[in-house]
């Protein structure tokens, strides 16, 4: 039995964060349900998709009973977005329906029971445990998490790789054809980690987390990594399978640096993006003494042609890439000027780096159009 009267406010933001990961259409019918435990002063709401388990809490006004249940995830929260933030709302439930009351609205849903709930059970091996400031990790995941795979065969590719080196965490993502870096010191050294984070953990984190100082502690199993910060709680499994060695694909010694107005760069690509082929989605950078051409071209013979000036001193280079995988670094950037550094051939990878900083590098594979 569960019976509680608070303000909808009081339930509507924990629930709202657990949400993101419940899919209406599931082989278990349950899991499109969110988990609702009363315990003495709070209220808990808990979602999984086997994978990744969300588990946000809020203190109500007064102690309740006791209580437990599951009920339609989307529903419950379309019916609390529908109502007034300070409307004083009621849950009451009666065998298996679960009455929701505010004013004179009543809204009746169905119930699972709780005890079927099929929660992810935390792992009881050794852990390493650290914390950072929330930002901190929402930048370094903000700075790779475009960068990941998407349904790759590789699934170890469809997730991002968190790894630990003394005082450093570093947070990598490729698809194979970009790959993505970024580092954060920590306060002190740690064990050293290496665990892939799935796709829809990371997703999750990018959204949830603050930008704030306020800590998230990370809890690292063999298996499993556990994110505690501010009332809210994620397990997530670990993906089986080795990461490539991404040391191996930065390129080293690279002698051909051009520095760029990030906002120009960006602007002068999609501009010309606008003529791109649809399907292959390639531009040109054409370097030349103190000019850099951006050209693109489509199947009707059509193009488009923006120049920037540029400090180049350097032999004549034309190198193609995905314009697509330019773009989405640039956007993810907020630093006034990157660096781009090229190889002496026309089909070696690019590397884009923020002056004066070694915590991100950006490399990129070339393509022939």
């Amino acid at each position: 039995m569960l019976n509680i009267k608070t303000k909808n406010s009081t339930l509507l933001g924990p629930l709202q964060f657990v949400t993101g990961i419940v899919e209406r259409r599931h082989t278990l019918p349950i899991l499109s349900n969110v988990l609702i435990e009363v315990l003495d002063q709070y209220i808990h709401f808990l979602a999984t998709d086997l994978e990744v388990q969300i588990k946000a809490s809020a203190k109500l006004d007064f102690p309740h009973k006791p209580g437990s249940l599951t009920v339609g995830a989307k529903k419950l929260q379309d019916i609390l977005r529908a109502l007034p933030p300070d409307a004083d709302t009621a849950l009451d439930t009666k065998e298996n329906r679960l009455t929701i009351k505010a004013g004179k609205s009543r809204f009746t849903l169905q119930t699972l029971a709780a005890a079927d709930y099929p929660k992810i059970a935390e792992a009881k091996d050794s852990a390493s445990e650290f914390s950072l400031p929330q930002r901190e990790l929402k930048r370094v995941l903000g700075l790779v998490q475009f960068a990941m795979a998407v349904q790759d065969i590789r699934y170890y590719l469809n997730g991002v790789l968190l790894s630990t080196e003394g005082d450093i965490l570093r947070v990598v993502a490729t698809d194979g054809h970009r790959l993505s870096m970024a580092q954060y010191k920590l306060a002190e050294p740690v064990a050293k980690i290496d665990a892939i984070l799935p796709r829809k953990t990371v997703l999750e984190l990018v959204k949830l987390l603050d930008e704030s100082d306020d800590p998230i502690k990370l809890t690292m199993h063999q298996n499993q990594v556990k994110f505690t910060f501010t009332g809210i709680e994620i397990v997530s499994k670990i993906v089986e399978g080795k990461f490539p060695d991404y040391t191996k694909v930065i390129p080293a010694g690279y002698t051909n640096h051009v520095s760029l107005n990030r906002a120009e760069f960006q602007g002068a690509l999609q501009r010309a993006s606008i003529l791109s082929n649809d399907k292959i989605r390639g531009v040109r950078l054409v370097f030349t003494k103190d000019s850099l051409s951006i050209i693109c071209s489509n199947n009707e013979n059509e193009e488009a042609e923006e120049s920037l000036p540029i400090p180049y001193e350097r032999e004549a280079l034309d190198i193609a890439f995905n314009i697509a995988y330019l773009l989405d670094v640039l956007s993810h950037l907020s630093t006034e000027t990157i660096q781009l550094s090229l190889g002496e051939a026309n089909m070696s990878s690019a590397l884009m780096t923020q002056p004066g900083s070694d915590d991100f590098k950006y490399v990129v594979m070339p393509m022939r159009i």
